[in-house]
């Protein structure tokens, strides 16, 4: 079956993680996905490991973040190569991009001049600041947002030292933003035939993304207590040591309290505690509460609480490792992996895109490109068939 966005056409001018992961999102729903490389190609490509000493472009962050699309090598800085590109404006739908926009304006890719030979283009720029402010232009990585936007300050408020979270939470996060912004003005164009310009920002994103948890007391004039969201905050949170190793509960609602407190024979532990009395004390007392928890469960296996939790409908998980991921009951079940065949990097491990969809569900329809693997192909025929 065909996803819902076949027949959509995506210039992907994007590189590293950010933008990729957005136009693999589309490329997932049936978008035909046209990336443009520089001769040396995406920097993604080369941060291994790689399945074969001799393959040194062909990564897994590349792998991971480039299905579903056709790769095209073109030297924009030349004639030639920006002449090609622009001999595809005319048929596509969008043109992403993430360099700095000064960038795109002294190759002639500006809205402007787009807008020129394709009315209908949507010209969508995802680059670090907004180009109204006073940051405009500043380069940005996803380690430069986690500290501009508020994230690493959160760890020092935990733990007492900034950090970065081990994950391009950034990069990921901005990159779901830029695949909503595209369906969002596909959407209008294809009610009103009408293309736009388009910037998303990451650190305005970013900000916006942590603040809705930790804006507090600051979401009021004049501000009604400081910042930051209690619960999230307590270095008490867990996960919790159990007899055998380590468990995050939830114990969130008033009803979770109150089975949890029966089933640790405190049964009028809510009733006599008041700081555990409902969601309210719970979260000015976050940090005795976590403590309070983290004092019962160390009495317990793991597999005990996960069947007491179980049965009295508690969220309860293991903490998993990544490794164990692979061999998880139920990402098997549900056909979350997949064991496909790439031409030149032989079996890859595939994570399928997730959900389910009763009648255009999204594919995968081709595995990472090699560099320049279409190159011929597009130039000569243009768009195509996919």
């Amino acid at each position: 079956m065909a996803g819902p966005l076949k027949g959509v056409r995506i210039l992907d001018l994007t590189t590293v993680v950010m933008g990729p992961f957005a136009t693999q999102m589309l490329g997932d729903l049936g978008a035909d996905v046209i990336k443009i490389e520089a001769p040396s190609g995406d920097t993604m490509r080369r941060v291994g490991p790689f399945s074969d000493s001799s393959h040194k472009d062909m990564g897994p962050l590349y792998l991971q973040a480039n299905r579903n699309k056709r790769s095209v090598v073109l030297d924009l800085k030349t004639p030639e190569g920006l002449n090609a590109l622009l001999a595809l404006v005319p048929e596509a739908d969008v043109l992403a991009y993430n360099i700095r926009p000064q960038a795109m304006r002294r190759l002639g890719l500006d809205y402007e001049s787009l807008v020129r030979i394709n009315p209908g283009i949507i010209l969508c720029g995802a680059f670090g600041f907004g180009e109204s402010g006073p940051y405009a232009g500043r380069p940005a990585y996803d380690d430069i947002m986690q500290a501009a936007s508020g994230l690493s300050s959160l760890f020092a408020q935990v733990n007492g030292t900034p950090s970065y979270a081990p994950i391009n939470v950034c990069d990921r996060t901005v990159g779901m933003y830029l695949a909503n912004t595209l369906l969002a003005a596909l959407f209008h164009k294809a009610r009103t035939g009408e293309g736009q310009q388009i910037e998303l920002p990451m650190f305005e994103t970013m900000a916006q993304f942590f603040l809705a948890d930790h804006l507090g007391g600051g979401a009021f004039i004049p501000p009604q207590g400081g910042t930051g969201y209690q619960r999230l905050l307590s270095a008490t949170r867990g996960p919790y040591p159990t007899s055998d190793g380590h468990l995050c509960v939830v114990v969130y609602t008033d009803e979770h309290w109150r089975k949890f407190s029966v089933m640790i024979g405190v049964p009028d532990l809510v009733a006599h505690d008041a700081r555990f009395a409902n969601i309210a004390q719970r979260t000015v007392h976050a940090a005795a509460a976590g403590e309070f928890l983290a004092a019962q469960l160390k009495h317990k296996s793991n597999a005990q609480w996960l069947a007491l939790f179980e049965r009295a409908d508690i969220p309860a998980s293991p903490v998993n490792s990544l490794d164990a991921l692979f061999d998880d009951p139920h990402l098997k079940a549900v056909g979350f992996w997949a064991e496909m065949h790439h031409p030149s990097e032989g079996t890859l491990r595939v994570a399928r895109p997730p959900g389910t969809w009763s009648r255009t569900p999204p594919d995968i329809r081709r595995l990472a490109p090699q560099l320049g693997e279409h190159t011929r192909e597009v130039l000569d025929d243009g768009w195509g068939k996919e």
